[in-house]
């Protein structure tokens, strides 16, 4: 019998069948050629058409139980939806199957092509998503990339060091300790960058830091820390700013870059950073321990507990005067010295473990009372007092 390609296929007939005893497939072929031979005349006759290759080979699946045979017949068919429909109807004709008598349904047509065409449109789909996702570039990532381009081209030389094109005309320069470190930062839209040519210090370099307001922004490993203390015993600078710990400056990402950027330290605080402390020759001065708190009223108390159980979540800090009336509401990670609304503040309250550098920074800005859901049992303060939850519980 002839095979029909699987590329010319465009239906499937589908038939169900039941016979009173035990056949094989040689007999349910032979039934639906021998007893569809003439119905439907010469042009669609069974055997001619598969001959030609207009039906394919028939497939017939069987299943013997209790002494019947059921099963399933597939005829796959190339002719056009009405010779096929005329086919599948004829194949419900067959009354016997060898010395069986038998029943036949027709389960269904199924339309090849439309199967096909349901996997074009769902690949398509996938393909189209793929292609927005990776292959086609938003107008922001064109616009950045150009952003970049121009930037990183902006690269010049003064007095031999890599440097923007804003480091002489604005009053603050940012020193960095290389090439690669002064393009990062320019692709990042920060043009008054200077990079000094790792542990060498140029003269222009000491220079620039006598006239502007500087910040030297380094590296977070030992030799960021060697490159600081070489540079504070030829010159001085204003700000100190530290990539990531085991990060460098030239892989940090924009939001990396403009976060260590705003919590550079001030030269003078510096003694109070843990990377400091292996270069300074003064030793530090241990924190006094106060031996009695000032107490909060019990009023007050009150308030504060109930703001601390409103806060749950919210990683911010809450400024109020000293009549408990509420200034600000800030980040956590915007509490520092250079926050002008702790300035003013009497009593703050944060969400979350006071550690510290929390209690550092509040003690810098003269805050009285600073509270927050625990503390660091080895917190040391002097001017400072401070409450936990269940100290304001007692």
């Amino acid at each position: 019998m002839g095979k029909l390609a699987q590329s010319t296929i465009k239906y499937l007939i589908e038939a169900e069948f039941t016979a009173n005893g035990v056949v094989e497939k040689p007999d349910v072929i032979g039934a639906i050629f021998g007893q569809t031979e003439g119905l439907l005349g010469q042009d669609l006759d069974l055997r001619e058409l598969q001959r030609t290759g207009r039906i394919g080979r028939i497939d017939v699946i069987l299943k013997d139980e209790k002494g019947k045979t059921h099963g399933k017949i597939l005829i796959p068919s190339s002719l056009d939806g009405s010779e096929t429909a005329l086919i599948a109807a004829a194949i419900e004709t067959i009354e016997r199957i060898g010395p069986c008598e038998s029943y036949v349904k027709l389960k269904g047509v199924k339309d090849i092509r439309a199967v096909k065409r349901e996997y074009v449109m769902d690949r398509a789909k996938k393909i189209l998503a793929k292609m927005i996702d990776e292959e086609i570039p938003s107008t922001i990532e064109l616009t950045e990339k150009i952003k970049e381009s121009v930037r990183t081209a902006e690269i010049t030389e003064c007095d031999g060091m890599p440097c923007g094109a804003d480091v002489y005309t604005s009053d603050e320069i940012i020193i960095v300790e290389g090439r690669a470190d002064v393009i990062n930062l320019l692709k990042n839209g920060i043009r008054n960058v200077v990079g000094m040519s790792g542990t060498t210090i140029p003269q222009p370099i000491i220079n620039l830091c006598k006239e502007k307001t500087t910040t030297v922004f380094l590296d977070g490993d030992r030799g960021g820390d060697l490159i600081l203390k070489k540079l504070l015993q030829l010159t001085s600078v204003d700000f100190v700013s530290r990539a990531p710990e085991g990060k460098e400056v030239e892989e940090l990402s924009k939001k990396e870059i403009f976060k260590s950027l705003r919590e550079r330290i001030p030269i003078e605080q510096l003694n109070r950073a843990p990377r400091r402390e292996q270069f300074i020759e003064e030793k530090k001065r241990e924190p006094v321990v106060k031996e009695k708190k000032e107490e909060l009223d019990e009023r007050t108390k009150r308030k504060i507990n109930v703001v601390l159980d409103r806060m749950i979540g919210t990683k911010a800090a809450y400024i109020f005067d000293e009549n408990m009336k509420l200034q600000a509401k800030i980040p956590m990670n915007l509490f520092n010295e250079e926050n002008e609304r702790l300035k003013q503040a009497r009593i703050v309250v944060v969400d979350g473990t006071i550690d510290e550098e929390t209690a550092r920074v509040a003690e810098t800005q003269d805050i009285t009372y600073l509270i927050g859901g625990k503390s660091d049992k080895k917190l040391k303060t002097r001017n400072l007092t401070v409450y936990t939850k269940e100290e304001l519980s007692e």
